[in-house]
């Protein structure tokens, strides 16, 4: 029995938490976010499958009357954005060192290997230790806080100076940082990480600022188990026509680090465990568009999909208006 949590939000406002148990969708009575049922369950020492049960059954749910209305918002949010931290950690996937390696082999062709592909290598030979030793840690990158994250079909809007907005399919983290410290993931979610490839392909010095930029999840939480293999498809819409498609594959299975030692690479920072503090960290991709020589533009659609997740993740593509930052002194 898969359990996955969803959020909802009515036009008035007011909010609510949908737990679906194989394809059974219904309220949960007394929660109204994610946030308030895990930290039941961490208060009561038991798992979200038992907060669930501890609630009682509510109201039947249909999920996709209610999906297609808008009203399923982001899986995960905090009531101060600044207490959400996006962060995500890159080579990471079986394939994922190839375009990146494109990207920079230009700029080092004098060298026998990239920085990038030596990363990827050394995640390969020791991203996956053993129970109790510590791994090869990944890169790491932040994206920003919760003012960054942004709902299930609602636009991924790259900044007016960005030279790119491209799409990253791949599977998220959600954590909540109990009172003594410790992390407890939540689950996981599909993900559109989105970056900027173009400003990264530039000077792989830029690659932070590629990716200060926006980040959408998928509507489901995935509760329990993370799973060894996940196959999905991400395609990108240009009016009535697929501009492009591919499928992807994530999942520890097809990864050259396990989540265990990305997971302690992030959480070794005591920064990162700091009380009632939310992350949401991405796990990386091997398949971009953006390699196969796509560029998109405003008004595109991102369209990603994988099982074990039953709704799509849909973000149209915007571009921000110019704003005028002045510096003054005091």
């Amino acid at each position: 029995m898969s359990l996955r949590l969803l959020q909802h939000r009515k036009p008035s406002g007011a909010r609510s938490v949908i737990a679906t148990f194989d394809d059974r969708a219904a309220f949960v009575p007394g929660v109204e976010t994610v946030v308030a049922l895990a930290s039941r369950a961490i208060a009561a020492g038991t798992d979200l499958v038992g907060a669930v049960a501890a609630c009682g059954a509510g109201d039947a749910v249909d999920l996709a009357a209610e999906f297609a209305a808008g009203t399923i918002i982001a899986p995960i949010d905090h009531a101060d954005p600044a207490h959400l931290v996006l962060s995500g950690t890159g080579l990471t996937h079986l394939g994922s060192a190839e375009g990146r390696d494109k990207m920079h082999r230009a700029a080092a062709a004098a060298e026998a290997k990239t920085d990038s592909m030596r990363m990827f290598l050394e995640g390969v030979e020791g991203g996956k230790p053993v129970a109790g030793q510590a791994g090869q840690q990944p890169e790491w990158f932040y994206k920003g806080d919760g003012s960054q994250l942004v709902a299930p079909g609602a636009p991924l809007t790259m900044p007016a100076f960005a030279q790119d907005g491209g799409e990253e399919p791949e599977l998220a983290g959600v954590y909540l940082i109990g009172p003594d410290g410790t992390p407890f993931r939540l689950g996981i979610c599909l993900a559109n990480e989105f970056s900027d490839h173009v400003t990264e392909r530039h000077n792989y010095l830029w690659l932070a600022h590629s990716k200060l930029r926006q980040a959408a999840l998928g509507p489901e939480l995935l509760v329990g188990a993370l799973p060894d293999h996940v196959e999905g498809m991400s395609r990108i819409r240009r009016g009535d026509a697929v501009l492009w498609e591919k499928p992807f594959l994530s999942g520890e299975s097809n990864m050259s680090h396990s989540f265990a030692n990305l997971e302690a690479h992030h959480f070794k920072y005591a920064l990162f465990r700091r009380p009632g503090d939310i992350h949401v960290h991405f796990f990386g991709t091997a398949t971009l568009s953006f390699s196969d020589g796509v560029s998109t533009q405003a008004g595109d659609v991102f369209e990603i999909e994988a099982a074990p997740f039953t709704l799509p993740l849909r973000n149209p593509l915007a571009r921000a208006e110019a704003a005028a930052v002045s510096v003054q002194a005091l």
